[in-house]
């Protein structure tokens, strides 16, 4: 069995490969795969005549991020110890990937770590995705250390540490592959967007601890496959996250955060009318109505045995939404 590999999903992203991938072969020391989720761009021909030395596992339709790499990831099944699962659209810097395997390594009750994201746009800045690492606060709204919401800081050293976290970032990280497989994965039905934060999640009902490595830097462009301000990743956003909540915790403990989660999600639907993006209120409103219908698709007895809280690394934030439009806490030291 090998030690690692890093695994690339990708879909139309001809233009980030050609941009990327050289220094990602140029600064990794294992393995590098590249999945294709049914492309119609340029990715299969740019990848047979430019890169053809990297393996290339070609899919027969698009699976979206969670069941493509799922569908992935079966196929290496027992041919590596550890993933690392990475965006197309990510500049890596040197040793990179070996730094996150030692890393794991040397940590024995971690089944995950994430490096340091920063912007690819301004490398001075953290990204949106991982940021410098991830949380929950105790409505199961997800945040980040270096960015909250859309205030992205400046990078400063401030998070070039190590700590365990909430959530590790789908755009970046490396995962033991036996805890992958035997918690079967991305939940495939969330096709992009938090299926990293659930399986995170399930991790930690298992007992596992997820790290955050802060003196490795990479740089995330973000938006490559669905753009920040599309009405779908929106709706993916809202529903992903309920479904999330009501597969990890207990019936009542759900309840008792929806009386509170409909009312925020009223009002940020509400927000999205009065500045002009009406698509975006209707995906809150469809995110809601699907969100019921697919609720009960799934096993609840580990949440039901364990009861774990709803955060568990960080200093508690009761609500991000609060504190970042009421309060003005705008960063994560000010919460």
């Amino acid at each position: 069995m090998k030690e690692a590999a890093v695994v690339i999903l990708n879909y139309n992203g001809e233009g980030m490969l050609r941009r990327f991938l050289p220094g990602v072969l140029a600064h990794s020391f294992f393995d590098v795969i590249v999945a294709d989720n049914n492309s119609s761009d340029g990715s299969l021909e740019l990848m047979k005549t430019h890169f053809s030395a990297v393996k290339l596992i070609s899919l027969s339709e698009n699976h979206g991020f969670s069941r493509g790499y799922n569908e992935v990831l079966e196929q290496l099944k027992g041919q590596y110890r550890y993933y690392i699962l990475l965006n197309s659209d990510v500049e890596v810097s040197e040793k990179w990937d070996i730094q996150l395997v030692d890393w794991l390594r040397s940590h024995e009750a971690f089944s995950a770590v994430q490096p340091k994201i920063l912007s690819q746009q301004d490398k001075f800045h953290f990204d949106y995705a991982g940021a410098g690492g991830g949380y929950i606060d105790r409505l199961g709204y997800p945040f980040c250390r270096g960015r909250v919401f859309g205030t992205l800081e400046k990078d400063h050293g401030q998070y070039d540490d190590e700590v365990e976290v909430d959530w590790v970032s789908g755009a970046c990280y490396g995962v033991r592959a036996d805890v992958y497989h035997d918690l079967g994965g991305f939940e495939a039905d969330f096709f992009a967007h938090m299926e990293e934060i659930d399986l995170c999640w399930r991790m930690a009902r298992k007992g596992w601890k997820l790290g955050y490595l802060g003196k490795v830097p990479v740089y995330h462009v973000g938006g490559g496959t669905l753009s920040r301000t599309s009405p779908f990743k929106t709706y993916l956003n809202f529903r992903n996250n309920l479904l999330m909540l009501s597969k990890n915790l207990t019936s009542g403990g759900f309840l008792k955060i929806m009386v509170f989660r409909v009312l925020l999600d009223a009002v940020a639907a509400l927000q999205f009318v009065l500045s002009g993006k009406g698509k975006h209120a209707g995906q809150v409103i469809k995110a809601y109505c699907d969100f019921f219908k697919m609720q009960n698709r799934y096993d609840k007895q580990g949440a039901l045995a364990l009861k774990l809280p709803i955060q568990k690394a960080s200093k508690e934030v009761t609500s991000i939404v609060l504190s970042y439009y009421i309060m003005g806490r705008r960063k994560y030291r000010d919460l």
